[in-house]
């Protein structure tokens, strides 16, 4: 966003926008873009802008759209605490701002150690303050305004310094004033030794500031930056603190799935060759959780059936873990009777015709043959069953050729409503990435529509495929 400084403004001037933004509740700053949107609405020249925003849309076909103005999204004031974990804040900014969320960063002095003001600036596209004394963002009181001029504090990393600050009261930077005048939810993701989370001082201190009605995302356990050192004290992941954020942030969402019971597969599945080594594929499982939790928020009853993934379980979703392609049919058919069944799972097409009791060892006769037999098909099992079939039964194709073609191809051969459709080749990283950009192949008949989507988060993928599926199930109750 850009940045607009008016020198020598008259002080009668300057009276009255103090005057007019208390009076509307909004700060000196927020007041005079809403003067000057006031002023341009409707004119001609402004709406024929070519770079004229575009209004949000909820069609999950559009997940980048811009507001027409940073302030309505839910706003965050991000404070950088100094410690190593800081570089950490860098990612959580671009992880707040995929979830269209709207960041200005403060950075205290020790944090100007770990990162940078031009780096918090440049990832938040929006200024960086780093000085309770600036001439330029105090002349109306700038850490009020930053303290209020939001809807979350969030602090990250809150090392033990700026918690005991926090806790006693004290004010002697921008950092520390900002969250004295705050009448806003504040958001601490400790991070510091586990000898100071530990200190009695500093479980006082964790302990008035929860009284105060502060909330806390971590610490988590795990190695610390110092060697040799481990234990409770780690600054929880960029992913965890936004989605801790995002609660805070986004008002409760309806339930749709609501009594629905869910089935999800996800991971991939490990077929033995012997007790050391086995057949498997690049799946990361990450697709299948993120639809887990969406479908888990949406009011659902989930089960998810994982192979080997190192991923932590969906809050409020039974996981199952297995291995291979039998074990995870077996607990598919156990989990019926459902209303939906999602399988994300990359299963493995075959597995070893005979197991080795022990490891395979390299003889003078070259490499021993592997008689490989096909698994059961996990998809086609479940959508061809006449008892125990879900209403909605939805595949996922991964492709790395002639993707559409295979897609519908793989949904009338296997008999399920829905197939998501994806490539998979290794240049588009999405096996194992964040990202996806999938189609949507859906049955009415014998008509088959293909709905492409745009690359998203899987979050966002989850959270709009299970937005499909709502609709479904109020047009098609069962």
């Amino acid at each position: 966003m850009a940045s607009l400084t008016i020198r020598k403004l008259d002080e009668t001037i300057k009276a009255y926008l103090r005057l007019r933004s208390a009076k509307n509740g909004r700060s000196v700053e927020e007041e005079v873009r809403v003067i000057l949107g006031e002023l341009i609405q409707g004119r001609p020249e402004f709406t024929a802008a070519p770079s004229q925003a575009v209004l949000p849309s909820a069609d999950p076909r559009s997940p980048t759209v811009r507001r027409a103005d940073a302030t309505a999204q839910p706003r965050v004031t991000l404070i950088i605490g100094g410690g190593i974990a800081a570089y950490k804040a860098l990612d959580l900014i671009r992880r707040l701002k995929e979830r269209h969320i709207h960041v200005r960063c403060v950075l205290t002095k020790a944090a100007q150690q770990f990162v940078t003001p031009l780096a918090a600036s440049a990832l938040s596209n929006e200024r960086c303050y780093t000085d309770l004394f600036d001439p330029e963002s105090e002349f109306d009181a700038g850490h009020i305004r930053l303290a209020r001029d939001c809807d979350l504090i969030v602090v990250a990393p809150a090392t033990a310094d700026l918690m005991a600050k926090m806790a006693q009261g004290h004010a002697d930077d921008l950092a520390s004033a900002i969250l004295l005048a705050a009448n806003r939810p504040i958001l601490l993701a400790p991070a510091m030794n586990p000898l100071m989370w530990n200190n009695a001082a500093t479980r006082r201190n964790a302990a008035t500031l929860e009284r105060d009605g502060v909330a806390m995302v971590g610490p988590n356990a795990g190695e610390m930056a110092e060697a040799g050192e481990a234990g409770v004290g780690r600054m929880a992941e960029a992913l965890e603190i936004a989605s801790a954020a995002e609660r805070f942030l986004r008002p409760p969402q309806p339930r749709p799935l609501a009594g629905k019971r869910v089935l999800i597969t996800a991971g991939p599945t490990h077929e033995p060759i012997d007790p050391v080594r086995y057949i498997a594929n690049r799946s990361s499982g990450k697709q299948g959780f993120a639809i887990a939790a969406a479908a888990q928020a949406a009011g659902a009853e989930v089960t998810l059936i994982s192979g080997p993934v190192e991923l932590s379980d969906p809050a409020g979703v039974l996981v199952k873990h297995v291995e291979s392609a039998r074990e995870m049919l077996h607990r598919v058919e156990v989990a019926l009777p459902v209303d939906i069944a999602i399988f994300a799972a990359a299963v493995a097409d075959w597995r070893v015709a005979n197991e080795g009791e022990q490891k395979l060892k390299k003889t003078a006769a070259g490499m021993p043959p592997l008689q490989l037999v096909e698994n059961p098909d996990i998809l086609a099992t479940i959508s061809k069953l006449q008892d125990k079939r879900p209403g909605l039964v939805i595949g996922f194709a991964a492709e790395t050729e002639n993707l559409i073609d295979n897609a519908k191809a793989k949904l009338a051969r296997k008999g399920c409503d829905w197939i998501v459709a994806n490539d998979v080749s290794p240049a588009t990283g999405i096996m194992g990435g964040d990202r996806n950009t999938v189609h949507l192949l859906t049955r009415d008949g014998a008509e088959i529509s293909v709905d492409s989507w745009p690359a998203m988060t899987k979050e966002q993928v989850a959270a709009a495929l299970v937005a499909r599926i709502a609709t479904a199930a109020v047009e098609k109750p069962s």
